[in-house]
């Protein structure tokens, strides 16, 4: 599944190009299982609307659900009208989608880390349960999708870091689960003082912290 979604890792990261930046948008971002959607339930519990079509439901691999919006795939292939509806909103785009996002908005990112050994180890589980092939030769999948993805993310990282539109605040899956006080504050002082955190921390449930590397 990994294979088919960052098939592409190996192209250089262009953003699509506009205007000068306006509206500031707000972005969950990361790797598939990197607690995404987890901290789109947070951001929803603090205040924020996501924007979400509920295509996809809540499972055994994501009981909470998985907030995607099945546009966001889209852009890629330039379908970024549906940004005109994010204003007070939050989306969730997978890292390697973000160069796609057009610039003329700002983007406050919250991108989500997590250990790739848990990433993997998270995706074969969640495919073991929908009974795919691609659960097979895990071994030497795993040695090349570490590979991607460290690239991947180093890139990654350059690049918004070289993009003025982008502010990124950086998250530990890990570390927010182990002790989720100092990542609610450092969200609500990079969202908005206004984020209720108390509920933010509701929704934290770190027994679904299922695939940990000890």
């Amino acid at each position: 599944m990994f294979k088919k979604i960052f098939g592409s890792l190996g192209r250089r990261p262009t953003q699509t190009q506009s205007s000068t930046p306006t509206a500031t948008i707000t972005v969950v971002s990361g790797l598939p299982r990197s607690g995404t959607s987890l901290m789109m339930r947070m951001l929803e519990a603090g205040g924020i609307p996501p924007l979400t079509d509920h295509q996809r439901t809540a499972d055994d691999d994501n009981p909470g659900g998985y907030y995607e919006f099945e546009r966001v795939k889209q852009l890629e292939k330039g379908d970024t009208a549906w940004l005109t509806e994010m204003s007070g909103k939050v989306v969730k785009v997978i890292s390697l989608l973000l160069r796609h996002l057009p610039s003329d908005y700002h983007y406050k990112v919250v991108f989500m880390e997590r250990d790739l050994t848990e990433v993997l180890a998270s995706q074969r589980k969640m495919l073991s349960n929908r009974h795919e092939d691609e659960a097979v030769n895990e071994a030497v999948d795993d040695a090349q999708m570490t590979a991607l993805f460290t690239h991947h993310l180093q890139e990654i990282r350059q690049w918004l870091a070289a993009h003025d539109n982008f502010a990124v605040l950086y998250v530990n899956y890990g570390d927010l689960l182990a002790n989720p006080q100092p990542t609610v504050a450092a969200l609500k002082r990079f969202l908005g003082d206004w984020l209720d955190t108390a509920a933010m921390l509701t929704v934290i449930d770190p027994t679904l912290y299922r695939n940990r590397q000890e």
